[in-house]
């Protein structure tokens, strides 16, 4: 049984096209005697049911205005004829739990907020999701449902926060903050700049403002199609710290786009399709997005059964120039993106250089090129948030690789970001976990040409796969950003920048070879060759590895959970 505009929500509250003595209104009596409790009407039963996805927290600036968009979407959903039942999720701040045992929570909840999102989308049999996404790990948490139940629904971004600033200083992140304790570390700075910095960086609500990993995914779904056109760049409030009307007319915007699915039979894989995937990659490489992005656009791939494999971001990312000229690793902020026209003059960029496929359909109703083709032409723009084509910010191949070799068998993440880096050998200095490391920066116990090793960092080794941003911020604040590599099987932040690699696998824990690496040993970067190769003997690496053992396991409850049950970083780090 199917009904149009309520073609599973009958379940839950009896079908009311049926006589009031059909067995099945009969048996739907307790349900809706409940329902009546919050307010339902006999008409309300009519009407089809949305999930409102609302991670909100007032702990984080990234989220805490989401109540506010939250009643919005509910009340355009109420305006247009249907019921709307929020879902409240988790929601993990990596700037606040980085460098803590906290952090070690922030890629779990990204499964777990799909889990919710599953259980009360399916618990309550609504119709249709409409999934608000903010901080880091909201984004890719609140889609990979839609993609896992393949429901109509689709994403809004709760919008970027703006630049702070403080005497002496400009144009200020998050990412400024994490530098500048570098730099106290270094000796470069004294503490009354450093508490300057802190206090003037972040100016409001929003997610951080650079090319980091919220800014990172937001352009991703909507380059994938799950977000309407225009709506990943815009910043989350005013310089009052008021959410903005733009941001206002995107909530009533998603409301209606989501009847129209309904109504239309869309459904989440029509739009994700590997095409789609293959446009979003593009896109995260053109803008010099996170290698956060790596992980999200595996599990969303796995969760919308497209097969997509993570070598094949290096055939995307070696067509795909970096146009943008965005922090970390250039000057300006996602509100200046947004100022030019936001991601559809990218877009439009990119598709009228062949790089994106025109033809993939995407929540509006409309294809790509339908939607970018009213968009700002770049050549008539006169600005440099982003460069074109014949002149990027640095040519194709030259931001993130995927790069593999006897330290990663499997695969590993390198970070470039435009730097002229060809080739690094250093002496591996190493660490069992990322505070004696960091502790180790701060106290200038590394030295250029060194490579920091830090290991058990992965999603089964930490559990969890932390950021290894405090200790890559504290090397570029020390001013090792270019002379020290960072080689981890944890993961980097959206905002780490200098010569980063990540995500390593096997990981430490799984017994892989960055377990077996020892103080002194000579490890080599090869960015020509994309590879990253411990430079020791087979019989080295064979007694070393009959002498290995994994470590004691006292993890407990949702930790060991996830510790089963995790998948390789090779994999999306997906959770079954």
């Amino acid at each position: 049984m199917s009904i149009p505009l309520k073609p599973t929500s009958w379940k839950l509250t009896g079908n009311p096209d049926k006589a009031r003595d059909d067995p099945h209104w009969i048996k739907r009596t307790a349900a809706r005697a409940h329902l009546r409790a919050i307010g339902f009407k006999d008409d309300d039963f009519k009407k089809p049911v949305f999930t409102v996805v609302s991670p909100y927290s007032n702990a984080l600036p990234c989220n805490n205005h989401f109540r506010e968009l939250t009643d919005i979407v509910v009340a355009e959903v109420e305006k247009l004829g249907g019921k709307a039942f929020i879902c409240g999720t988790p929601v993990v701040s990596d700037a606040e739990t980085m460098g803590s045992d906290g952090m070690k929570y922030s890629l779990i909840s990204r499964d777990l907020i799909a889990d919710c999102v599953e259980t009360m989308h399916q618990a309550y049999a609504a119709d249709g999701i409409i999934a608000l996404g903010g901080c880091d790990k909201t984004v890719p948490g609140v889609l990979m449902p839609l993609a896992r139940l393949n429901t109509p629904g689709l994403s809004l971004y709760g919008g970027t926060i703006l630049p702070g600033k403080c005497e002496g200083h400009e144009h200020l992140d998050a990412c400024a903050v994490m530098e500048a304790i570098g730099s106290y570390g270094a000796g470069i700075m004294d503490i009354e700049e450093l508490h300057k910095i802190e206090c003037g960086s972040l100016p409001g609500s929003g997610a951080c403002g650079g090319m980091y990993t919220a800014n990172t995914m937001s352009s991703a779904v909507e380059a994938l199609g799950m977000a309407l056109p225009g709506t990943a760049s815009a910043p989350a409030v005013s310089l009052e710290n008021i959410v903005t009307e733009k941001k206002r007319e995107h909530c009533r915007q998603v409301a209606a786009a989501a009847f129209a699915n309904l109504r239309s039979g869309v459904k989440t894989r029509d739009i994700m399709t590997k095409k789609a995937f293959e446009n979003a990659i593009t896109v995260m490489f053109a803008l010099g997005g996170s290698t956060n992005g790596i992980l999200h656009l595996l599990a969303l791939a796995y969760e919308a059964e497209v097969d997509l494999q993570i070598h094949e971001f290096n055939t995307i990312g070696a067509r795909t120039p970096l146009l943008s000229n965005l922090q970390p690793h250039g000057r300006y902020h996602m509100k200046d993106l947004d100022l030019i026209g936001g991601l559809p003059v990218v877009m439009r960029e990119l598709l009228e250089a062949g790089l994106l496929h025109g033809d993939c359909l995407t929540v509006n109703g409309k294809t790509v090129a339908e939607n970018v083709r009213n968009a700002p032409k770049l050549s008539d723009l006169t600005q440099d948030v982003i460069n074109p084509i014949a002149k990027p910010f640095a040519p194709a191949g030259r931001h993130i690789l995927i790069v593999n070799g006897s330290l990663a068998p499997e695969s590993a993440v390198l970070k470039i970001s435009g730097k002229p880096i060809q080739h690094f050998t250093g002496k591996a200095v190493v660490f069992d976990g990322e505070q004696r490391a960091f502790d180790a920066i701060m106290e200038k116990k590394i030295k250029a040409g060194d490579v920091l090793v830090i290991r058990y960092e992965g999603p089964r080794g930490s559990p969890g796969m932390p950021e290894m941003l405090s200790p890559g911020s504290a090397l570029v604040g020390a001013g090792l950003g270019t002379s020290v590599a960072l080689v981890t099987d944890g993961r980097f932040s959206g905002a780490s920048h200098g010569i980063m690699l990540g995500h390593v696998t096997p990981e430490a824990y799984s017994g892989g070879p960055i377990a077996l690496v020892e103080n002194g040993d000579e490890i080599t970067i090869d960015v020509a060759k994309k590879t990253v190769d411990l430079v020791i003997s087979e019989s080295v690496l064979a007694e070393r590895r009959s002498r290995w053992r994994a470590p004691a396991d006292t993890t407990r409850g949702l930790l060991a959970k996830y510790r089963r049950n995790v998948a390789s970083a090779h994999r999306g780090a997906t959770t079954y």
